[in-house]
């Protein structure tokens, strides 16, 4: 928690507090994570506290592990959905059923330390509507993804509008107006990082270091991480579409100069029109250029098909309410 100038620490206002945590194949590490996440709750001044768990489909022994420790926790709801949606999605199941006057948005791998939501929790009692962890150190990531997420988020803040913070997962804090926001976008394809910058009110970055993951292995794989990246794209942003035109108006400029080359050279020097070598490389390329093109038309096509569909983001199996019972109750045994 940041000290006043003084040196005391700010002292927390009463609240109530919905902690959602999408969860898919995490038996493992669930048990660390509650006892971790129930130390934490158990020192604020909550009038209210549930704890959201929403199951996304796992295959292993995680639902039942949520059922109990809701035995245990009164706090502790859960959502099943009816298959895995992918994390946007549960995340977004969470955030429907999240009544408090603020929610976290937490992973359940104990990358993102379960302490750290004091910190998020002062920012937004000093009047800010989205509190997000910034990681300034990223432990346990190999080069090649530290590099790769370090670019992807500053190529899509220089090709959108919508300013998405660098650096910055879903570890977060949102006020009720943030929830409110969010709720009424309901659209298919669901960039979350970016949503939470579309929908505006006053925002802070709070830097943390992220831990390794506790027990398990990650679920994004470099495909998921790679359909991810083009999820966030298009979802915010026409930049390929325009590349794609300014990539198209480019080669037709070189080709017009280059034929006019062709014939001046024939004309004043006699020499024959190129045989069949070059005809075979400028065929291949605009080939390749017109199927780049059609692929990037075909991406937002098939984001508009999906969206006219307007079929629900999500079905459940069952939702088990917590009991709205004192903080203090909390049993984290």
């Amino acid at each position: 928690m940041t000290p006043h100038a003084d040196g005391t620490r700010p002292k927390l206002m009463p609240m109530s507090l919905s902690v959602v945590v999408p969860v898919f194949n995490e038996q493992a590490v669930l048990p660390e994570f509650h006892r971790r996440l129930s130390s934490v709750l158990g020192q604020l001044p909550l009038q209210r506290c549930d704890v959201i768990y929403v199951n996304d489909g796992s295959t292993d022994g995680s639902l039942e592990l949520m059922r109990r420790l809701r035995e245990r926790d009164r706090r502790v709801a859960i959502i099943d959905l009816s298959r895995n949606f992918g994390k946007e999605v549960a995340m977004t199941a969470g955030l429907d059923h999240a009544g408090g006057d603020a929610v976290i948005l937490i992973d359940a791998d104990l990358q993102d330390p379960p302490e750290f939501i004091t910190e998020l929790i002062t920012q937004w009692q000093q009047g800010f509507d989205v509190v997000y962890a910034q990681r300034a150190v990223r432990d346990g990531e190999k080069l090649i993804k530290k590099a790769t997420a370090y670019w992807f988020y500053r190529l899509i803040q220089r090709t959108n509008r919508v300013k998405i913070p660098v650096d910055t997962g879903d570890f977060r804090l949102l006020s009720r107006r943030a929830v409110d926001s969010l709720k009424q976008l309901r659209e298919t394809h669901r960039f979350m990082k970016g949503l939470y910058a579309w929908i505006g009110h006053p925002q802070k970055a709070v830097q943390y270091r992220r831990d390794k993951r506790y027990a398990g292995t990650t679920k994004f794989n470099y495909w998921s991480l790679w359909n991810l990246a083009i999820e966030g794209f298009t979802s915010f942003t026409i930049a390929p579409l325009k590349l794609a035109t300014y990539m198209g108006a480019l080669i037709a400029g070189l080709a017009f100069l280059y034929a006019s080359w062709i014939v001046v050279k024939t004309l004043v020097y006699g020499d024959p029109v190129p045989g069949y070598p070059s005809l075979m490389v400028v065929i291949l390329m605009l080939g390749g250029v017109q199927l780049f093109t059609i692929g990037v038309l075909g991406e937002y096509v098939g984001r508009m098909f999906n969206e006219t569909k307007q079929r629900p983001l999500y079905l459940l199996n069952e939702y088990l309410p917590a009991d709205p019972t004192p903080a203090g109750n909390i049993n984290i045994g």
